[in-house]
């Protein structure tokens, strides 16, 4: 983007006109995404003016009432200007009153020289932790690889006053990324200390061993340490196991993973948020949504051999592009569970392997502060699974920041799908005047919207290969929601829509049939559940169509907006029963917590079923197939056929749930922008509304169920299977990755024919 310039102050000659020209292109962008776009601009200008002059025109800005957008973008502009008094004036925002320019001050302050200052302050963030304890932790790494000393002094000091537990590992973990052997000595101390707590010294132990990625010098003393307490049991112990098992793999070298000559593709898909296995037994539970549902279905067809996916290359056709015979795909668990996987990760085939974080798992949205234990975890896998053709991301959270710092250290290019998330979500609030640049602050420190805004970027630059979802008008959203001309580089983004795996559809459709013979015994239980649950249900409301919904319980998907919409349409609620599958009903996380006391509100959960609102909670993705055939063909005595799916989400870039629901044959009702306009044909096979509009989504669901029940809806039906059989399922999709994987690698071998290592 071109910076605007005052014509009569040319550059460097002094003043402040290009500080003063770029902070009111910020202030003057026509969105919010465009004055966050150009709040880089800005902090090009300043090195163009005068400091001082400069300076004053950014701390001005910064303290300037109304626009918050623009005293953000100011605030990273002091952290780019290369002066004392910047650094200053960042390290006294570190005290003011607005959280949201204390948190953005923090991590500004990471692109600054060390500001000494601050460094005691920053080690307090740590200490309290959350999202601006990685921020702060971020910057003190930055610092620490210029003035080690000052940082570890005051790690050290805050050791020495800081009693509790959780603060103390904080603390710990940060001396871990301080180079040199003085963290070394005092991370020692703090493993070997009987009184301090578990955690901590696990902590510690963890700090210690995570330094051997890139320096194995030490590797004899850590594994000493790691014996001496591989008996402690609890997560001492099994830290201790893992570091065992990570010292002796490095003691025999590089592995030989794979045969020599071999020329299958190894591809990495981290989710960190999620514990995805095999059978999906935790599908719709916390995090474990249908991002998880679609890597287990993905790595499956992208593995499957080539004459189970005819449309896909063999490995060894002369010339042709080598085909994926090795999947690991990365999510959450613990100590033991992760030392347990690492021997399957060199064998072809898809693997899974978990991401090892002590304590509880946390929500997505709070996980920010486990970036450093997700960059080592990775790290393990890659290494371990030896040559690694590519790590493919997906979603702008810390497991995507940390995978990508991970492949950059092990040298593994990245592929990104790369969807406009949360670019959609600000535009649409903005739009709708819920988000405006005079309360930006409160929102974006509440979900980081700037961060996530700049991390996207950033991962899209390091990325090799973008992948995009398909939308109605994919060049105009790429160049108004991310800022991406994809014209400007078209070999570099390929579109693919996401799949589904039409097995499980199909033989759900066939088995609930009528005279298929009756289900088989996966089947029969799915539909015994199933009945249990409609059986809830009052006899008044038993013969009554079902409306479902499935996905995790979150205020993007909107479940209770879809249930505010249902209750609130006394016509709608007297037609059919509404079933929400997903989210865990007996330990919600905190987004859990929020829509189910959301709905609670509307409908209390004591009278839900008695007014025909049914809460199942999550269920594995095959039994959730049945349900939905199910959703169309009725169940005797306990629900009517014909009914039909909801998704009443505030963006939806594509729709996993969606195509399912499709597939099986059931009348759709979508968000209106996003992916879901690209498949669903709006009054055919479903509705396309706006979800935001509670009115609007409830006329959707009325009309759904019209369709559902209309002379035609068999061969709606049909025309529903025929575009998900087509266009997408799994197998289509692995197909169009597999070209996209065999180009990174490609272009992989020929940077290091050009570049040769010295």
């Amino acid at each position: 983007m071109t910076r605007a310039t005052d014509p009569c102050a040319a550059p460097g000659s002094g003043g402040a006109a290009g500080t003063r020209s770029a902070l009111d292109a910020v202030h003057r962008a026509p969105t919010i995404l465009e004055a966050v776009r150009r709040a880089e601009a800005l902090s090009a200008a300043v090195a163009d003016d005068d400091p001082a002059e400069a300076l004053a025109e950014l701390s001005a800005a910064v303290r300037r009432p109304g626009d918050q957008v623009v005293s953000i973008a100011a605030v990273h502009a002091l952290g780019a200007l290369p002066t004392a008094e910047a650094g200053a004036e960042l390290a006294g925002l570190l005290a003011g009153p607005l959280p949201h320019l204390r948190e953005h001050a923090v991590w500004a302050l990471g692109a600054h020289t060390t500001v000494p200052d601050a460094v005691a302050p920053l080690v307090g963030v740590v200490a309290e932790g959350g999202f601006p304890g990685m921020l702060a932790q971020r910057t003190l790494e930055a610092w620490a690889r210029t003035a080690p000393r000052p940082v570890l002094g005051a790690l050290e000091q805050g050791l020495a006053e800081e009693p509790g537990p959780p603060r103390r590992a904080r603390l710990a973990e940060t001396a871990g990324l301080v180079p040199g052997p003085g963290p070394e000595r005092l991370l020692e101390l703090l493993v070997l200390d009987p009184a301090e707590d578990p955690r901590t010294r696990a902590t510690a132990l963890e700090a210690l061993a995570g330094r051997l990625q890139d320096d194995p010098a030490p590797r004899d003393a850590v594994e000493d340490l790691a014996r001496r307490c591989a008996a402690a049991g609890g997560e001492l112990g099994a830290v201790a196991g893992l570091v065992l098992e990570d010292a002796a793999h490095a003691a025999l070298g590089p592995d030989p993973a794979r045969e020599p000559g071999h020329t299958g593709l190894t591809v990495v898909q981290p989710f960190l948020h999620a514990e995805i296995d095999h059978g999906l037994t935790r599908s719709g539970q916390g995090d474990n949504g249908g991002i998880a549902t679609l890597l287990v279905h993905l790595g499956d067809a992208l593995c499957a051999a080539p004459d189970s996916a005819p449309d896909r290359a063999p490995d060894s056709t002369p010339g042709g592009p080598p085909r994926v015979t090795r999947v690991v795909t990365v999510s959450r668990g613990d100590h033991v569970e992760a030392r347990r996987a690492l021997a399957g990760l060199g064998r072809d085939g898809h693997a899974f392997a978990p991401v090892p974080f002590l304590g509880e798992p946390v929500h997505s949205a709070v996980a920010w502060p486990r970036r450093v234990a997700a960059v080592r975890g990775v790290r393990r896998v890659l290494r371990r699974a030896g040559r690694v053709d590519a790590v493919h991301l997906r979603m702008a959270d810390v497991g995507s920041m940390a995978a990508a710092e991970a492949a950059r250290a092990e040298g593994v290019p990245v592929v990104l799908t790369m969807a406009p998330d949360p670019h959609a979500l600000i535009a649409a609030r903005e739009a709708a005047g819920t988000l405006t640049r005079d309360r930006f602050g409160a929102a974006d420190h509440a979900e980081h919207l700037w961060f996530r805004l700049r991390l996207l970027a950033d991962l899209g630059a390091q990325a090799r290969h973008m992948v995009l979802f398909p939308r109605p008008a994919l060049a105009r959203d790429a160049r108004d929601l991310l800022g991406v001309d994809l014209a400007a580089r078209p070999g570099r983004h390929t579109v693919v829509p996401e799949g589904i795996d039409l097995r499980a559809v199909e033989e759900a459709a066939a088995q609930t049939a009528p005279g298929a013979g009756g289900p088989g015994p996966a089947a029969a239980r799915a539909l015994a559940d199933l009945d249990g649950v409609l059986a809830g249900l009052p006899p008044s409301r038993r013969a009554l169509p079902l409306l479902v919904t499935v996905g995790r319980l979150h205020r993007v998907k909107g479940t209770a907006a879809l249930v505010r919409a249902w209750a609130g349409e006394p016509a709608l609620r007297d037609r059919c029963n509404l079933l929400v599958v997903g989210g865990d009903l007996d330990r919600p996380s905190p987004d859990e917590r929020e829509q189910l006391d959301l709905v609670d509100a509307v409908v209390p959960r004591a009278d839900a079923a008695s007014r025909g609102l049914l809460l199942a909670g999550h269920r594995p993705n095959g039994t959730v197939a049945v349900w939905l055939a199910a959703v169309r063909r009725g169940r005797p005595g306990l629900a009517a056929g014909h009914g039909a799916y909801a998704c009443a989400s505030l963006k939806e870039e594509f729709g996993v749930a969606l195509v399912e629901a499709m597939a099986a044959g059931l009348v759709v009702v979508a968000p209106r922008t996003g992916g879901p306009a690209t498949f669903v044909q709006d009054g055919v096979t479903g509705l396309l509304v706006d979800t935001q509009d509670r009115e609007a989504l409830a006329r959707g669901l009325t009309r759904a169920l019209d369709l559902a029940a209309a002379p035609g809806a068999d061969a709606a039906a049909g025309t529903a299977r025929d575009l998900v059989r087509e266009r997408f399922s799994i197998q289509v999709m692995a197909s169009a990755l597999t070209d996209v994987y065999a180009e990174v690698a490609r272009s992989r071998s020929a940077a290091a024919v050009r570049s040769p290592a010295p």
